[in-house]
């Protein structure tokens, strides 16, 4: 029997929690706290009623505390993205599956009537529960709880007005009282009565939804049958002859296309000028493509997979081969793509928009080869597990290779290599991620002093477009404390004296740069980075 007085206990100090972390504060050490707050006081407050979560499903506090743990190192927009959406998303695996421990075992189709019954729970199991445990109390309670505090409540309702019409008379017989009731009144902030009823209708709103969760992983998270799992949810219902024309005429297309583009894919400069491509064309009408086709690719083999009739061995063995052939040429088209894209960053350096897709295509061809070996051990309800931990180890990477830094080294190296322009203003207008590389590169005597003063501009650029917009404003709460940003203000604090000769100019549309040599530099983009 769940215990409704903790219950709510604990979900209305949740929400009182999550209104000293977030409320008007940017997120920072408080999401992870708030996270670990969750996490500790629902597995606790269900262990009180005997409700323990299966061992299978706490392996889920790793990712969950990974992610969470991030939001508070990173800042670089595309990875605290993915850092907060993968910590909401396992917290939704761990309610989902608190007691069976089986979302490993979950399809798709899993995650997605998973995902809409945690969505019914959280919005309709507290009103049950509410009405379940009005009935479980007797009568006698009832009527002895109302008939201590409705007359508290009429009492406190006649007295306020009365007091108040007192209160004013007072004030207007002595000033030295008029003041005192003054300051009194204003410790309570009246001014700001409708904020704080928002603010407490905010708090009862995060409980109610915090205990819709709870009693969703207390009561509804054993899946003892999973979808599909006794009878598919699909049955197929293409032929092996129509399904193998379909899947033979794509890898007809897909070695033609292999074969006669061969040279090519890998021509690289002296194919750009055969053709008669800028590096932006070559690399634009290949890359995206070539991608492209390396998605549907692995959506249609899913989808033939699933519908696909195979009842005899031979049938799966042609069908598992071909399966292999078509995941081979689309790696072949992603290798190719990969290299488009790597040519294109030699001559123009490192972005954002050149980094996802760089990694995204590593863990596409990883998913391609283990939704191929799944296929043929006939392991069709792995592909979503599959699918999940490619997302994963995408996010994953992103974290590890700390993405705006990392584009500062490279394009530092290119830079020197190609003996050009720094972009400097692309990196000022990167996250605090990038602080710490740039203070590196200025410090770096093998690099050049061309470039060392484009770096001391990019840095000049990036503080007075972020740090010096908190100049004279209030202290940042302990709430918002990030570790990025803290890294990233003791490294200007080391290089101050490098930067000294660097004065700025607000302009009222951008920053500008006066140089030591008297050059003026705007901190506006300069290059089209596409």
């Amino acid at each position: 029997m769940l215990n409704s007085k903790r219950l709510w206990t604990t979900t209305i100090l949740l929400g009182l929690a999550f209104d000293l972390f977030f409320w008007e504060k940017t997120p920072g050490i408080s999401f992870p706290i708030f996270v670990a707050l969750i996490l500790l006081s629902g597995i606790l407050v269900l262990a009180d009623s005997n409700i323990r979560p299966n061992k299978r499903a706490l392996l889920l506090i790793i990712p969950i505390g990974f992610f969470a743990t991030m939001t508070f190192l990173r800042v670089e927009p595309m990875t605290t993205f993915l850092n907060y959406l993968l910590t909401f998303v396992f917290l939704a695996f761990f309610a989902l599956s608190y007691t069976g421990g089986r979302w490993f075992s979950f399809t798709l189709s899993d995650y997605v009537a998973g995902f809409f019954k945690l969505a019914g729970s959280t919005l309709a199991s507290p009103l049950s529960f509410i009405n379940e445990t009005r009935k479980e109390k007797k009568e006698s309670d009832i009527e002895k709880k109302s008939r201590n505090l409705f007359p508290i409540l009429r009492g406190v309702l006649i007295a306020l007005p009365i007091v108040a019409i007192f209160a004013s008379l007072l004030s207007s017989a002595d000033v030295i009282f008029a003041q005192r009731l003054d300051d009194f009144i204003k410790l309570f902030k009246l001014e700001n009565l409708p904020e704080y009823i928002f603010r407490g209708i905010l708090i009862l709103i995060i409980a109610y939804f915090l205990l819709g969760i709870l009693l969703h992983a207390a009561r509804k998270s054993e899946n003892k049958k999973l979808v599909g799992e006794e009878k598919r949810l699909l049955s197929p219902f293409l032929g092996f002859t129509e399904s193998s024309i379909v899947l033979g005429s794509v890898l007809v297309l897909f070695i033609s296309f292999v074969v006669i583009q061969f040279q090519y894919f890998f021509g690289g400069n002296a194919n750009i000028h055969i053709e008669g491509y800028t590096y932006a064309e070559y690399a634009r009408r290949g890359f995206s493509e070539l991608v492209t086709v390396a998605f549907f690719s692995l959506l249609l083999f899913l989808s033939l997979s699933a519908i696909t009739r195979r009842e005899k061995k031979s049938q799966q063995k042609i069908f598992s081969i071909s399966g292999i052939a078509l995941v081979a040429l689309v790696l072949v088209m992603l290798l190719s793509a990969f290299y488009r894209l790597k040519l294109y960053e030699s001559a123009y350096g490192f972005s954002r928009l050149r980094i996802y897709p760089h990694i995204f295509m590593i863990w596409l061809g990883i998913l391609l080869i283990a939704i191929v070996i799944l296929e043929i051990l006939r392991k069709e309800r792995a592909f979503a597990l599959a699918m999940t931990l490619a997302f994963v180890g995408f996010a994953v990477t992103l974290n590890l290779l700390n993405v705006d830094a990392y584009i500062v080294k490279q394009n530092i190296i290119i830079t020197e290599k190609n003996n050009v322009d720094l972009d400097y203003a692309y990196l000022a207008d990167l996250s605090d991620d990038a602080v710490p590389a740039l203070a590196d590169a200025l410090d770096d005597e093998s690099v050049t002093p061309e470039t060392q003063n484009l770096v001391a501009l990019s840095l000049t650029c990036h503080w007075y477009q972020n740090e010096s917009r908190s100049n004279g404003s209030d202290p940042i709460p302990w709430q918002s404390f990030h570790l990025s940003h803290a890294i990233a203000s003791q490294t200007y604090m080391h290089i101050e004296p490098q930067l000294d000769g660097y004065t700025a100019n607000d302009d009222e549309w951008y920053w500008q740069i006066t140089a030591p040599d008297g050059t003026v530099y705007d901190c506006g983009d300069r290059f089209t980075w596409d």
